[in-house]
């Protein structure tokens, strides 16, 4: 390991030290607090990764220099040695890649947003389709997948449905996956069996806390309305559903899936909250691709990250420029391939960026 590196991860074993010494005092900051614990899970993970590689480089040396003086166990611990050195080799490079600049959002839970767009009915029914994806990629994963607002369609699907997903690393796992999702197949209401072009698009926010992101109840106006279904069919008799405007900025959410005003009125506040962190880092990164409005655009069909092709099979991602011909898997929630590739590009470009 070259010695800058080494000197480098010597400093971040001696912060984690002095970190552990100050997470052991009462820290009255509840703010100050999360954010020490944030840092002291990002360098423990790192000093952890350290600590094995010189325990396997020591290891390594000592069987190397035991070899020499020993005539019957010299091959074995040759070997020996050339395996703890093979284990440090693979452990530096884990290093190199812990030491790559994370997303601070990455260990966030999220809020993703579906939309039908450019395509009528069959835009709703496959909004409903991305939806069922994300359950099964987000169960593969241990991540639990929350209602928090459905608009639904009149032919099935939704026109608008928002969720929230539940877990460490969430927003790592599903933060690729904003932009526009077009699908080519053939509607079940096609009786002429010909191919429609239709796009729903799927915004992910990032789920900010009390303490990261404050509102003020003063600048937000709320508005209390009865729970409709599909078709304007009434869902509740009473006046549950809750519309917030934020007046400074003019957003607005509402909820209305849960019976109880104050449980809708909590949602509502949560997607609000997200919505506003978002903007905030747009402000504060407006060149960052997986910004809100650079994930959703206008919805219209030439706008797509990814194609689904019901009649070959097949889904491409046209960032990574990858098709993977197995759509029924995909939809199964088999999106690992596609994850880990642009997780792996934007590594790339953060590592580039340092250097």
């Amino acid at each position: 390991m070259e010695p800058a590196l080494m000197a480098r991860l010597e400093e971040m074993a001696a912060a984690l030290a002095e970190l552990e010494v100050e997470l052991s005092q009462s820290v009255s900051d509840q703010k100050k607090m999360i954010e020490l614990g944030r840092r002291h899970a990002e360098l423990a993970s790192v000093v952890d990764l350290y600590r094995q590689w010189r325990a396997a480089s020591e290891e390594a040396t000592d069987a190397a220099s035991l070899a020499e003086g020993d005539s019957d166990l010299g091959p074995d611990l040759l070997q020996l040695a050339e395996e703890k050195r093979r284990e440090a080799s693979a452990l530096e490079e884990k290093i190199k890649g812990a030491l790559v600049p994370r997303d601070p959002n990455d260990d966030k839970d999220v809020i993703l947003e579906i939309r039908a767009a450019a395509g009528g009915d069959e835009a709703a029914l496959w909004a409903g389709d991305l939806l069922r994806m994300y359950q099964r990629y987000a169960d593969r994963h241990g991540f639990q997948l929350e209602t928090m607002d459905t608009s639904e369609s009149s032919a099935g699907g939704f026109d608008q449905v928002t969720v929230g997903v539940k877990g460490k690393g969430a927003y790592s796992r599903f933060k690729h996956e904003g932009g526009g999702h077009r699908v080519q197949r053939v509607p079940k209401t096609e009786a002429s069996g010909r191919i429609h072009t239709s796009i729903a698009t799927v915004a992910v926010l990032p789920e900010a806390d009390e303490v990261e992101l404050e509102i003020d109840p003063a600048e937000v106006r709320v508005d209390v309305f009865r729970s409709q279904g599909p078709g304007g069919q009434s869902v509740n008799t009473t006046d549950s559903a809750v519309r917030l405007t934020h007046l400074p900025t003019g957003l607005v959410v509402s909820c209305q899936d849960e019976k109880s005003q104050l449980q809708n009125k909590e949602k509502a506040f949560r997607i609000l909250r997200a919505r506003l962190y978002q903007r905030k880092l747009e402000e504060q990164q407006q060149a960052v691709a997986g910004a809100r409005r650079a994930q959703v655009g206008s919805g219209e069909r030439a706008e797509k990250i990814r194609t689904y092709n019901f009649k070959e099979g097949r889904v491409t991602d046209h960032r990574l420029g990858v098709t993977l011909h197995r759509l029924q898997e995909v939809l199964e929630g088999d999106l690992d391939e596609f994850v880990e590739g642009l997780t792996a590009r934007e590594q790339a470009e953060r590592l580039l960026e340092e250097s």
